[in-house]
């Protein structure tokens, strides 16, 4: 158990642990896949499998913005199904950002954090699409870091650096709040951060994000569990 109290920054990714990235991403394209004649044999966790998969490509490679790695990822669905997606299509994914929701116990849990600690947001988006979701989030975040201002993603550890740039304070008092091990804590516990594993998934078993392991210094079914561990 980590104590709340030696830190002054939470670090938060947004997409998957914030924002219900998982249920935006599968209302996007289950329809999508229907309406080709190609998803009668995919479930969800196939479906977010293979989106992880192309995404992490996509994001490895020379920096191009977050839109346009949706648009793409789109496109690779078309290439392994067969199909030619509508130029409607290929913006459906950048598009339904603006209508993906916090999950239920985001809002509540970040305004009772945000009365002791400073709120900050690394996140693999453009700046014009988190601002969508900051909307919804409904607090002040004292830093926001994009992959846009980065002009890299993570798990680089340029969008960290950056970030505790940014916060200047020493990295003891930063903590680290993120759903994917693969793109957030592995990296994170590399840079000497404290991490909080956001385990949202485990009893459903689907993930947007690719395999990886290591072991954070908390694990949390949601961030309801760790604004309870603030201190008062």
């Amino acid at each position: 158990m980590i104590e709340l109290n030696q830190y002054k920054a939470l670090t938060f990714d947004c997409y998957g642990t914030l924002i219900d990235w998982e249920n935006g991403i599968l209302r996007v394209l289950k329809p999508l896949l229907l309406a080709h004649n190609t998803n009668f044999n995919l479930d969800d966790e196939q479906i977010l499998n293979i989106f992880a998969e192309f995404e992490a490509e996509l994001e490895k490679g020379e920096y191009i913005k977050y839109r346009e790695v949706l648009k793409r990822v789109v496109q690779k669905f078309g290439e392994r199904f067969g199909f030619e997606p509508t130029a409607d299509e290929l913006n459906s994914l950048a598009d339904s950002i603006q209508h993906w929701l916090p999950f239920p116990d985001t809002v509540e849990a970040l305004r009772t954090l945000k009365q002791k600690f400073k709120l900050v947001i690394i996140s693999n988006v453009d700046d014009d699409l988190f601002a969508f979701s900051a909307k919804h989030l409904e607090v002040e975040f004292d830093e926001i870091i994009t992959a846009e201002q980065a002009k890299s993603y993570k798990p680089s550890f340029n969008n960290f650096r950056l970030a505790i740039e940014r916060i200047d304070l020493p990295l003891e008092q930063i903590l680290h709040v993120a759903a994917s091990v693969y793109h957030d804590i592995v990296t994170a516990k590399s840079l000497g951060l404290s991490t909080v594993w956001v385990n949202r998934r485990a009893e459903q078993g689907v993930s947007a994000n690719l395999p990886a392991v290591t072991q954070p210094d908390l694990e949390a079914p949601d961030l309801r569990t760790l604004a309870a561990l603030s201190p008062q």
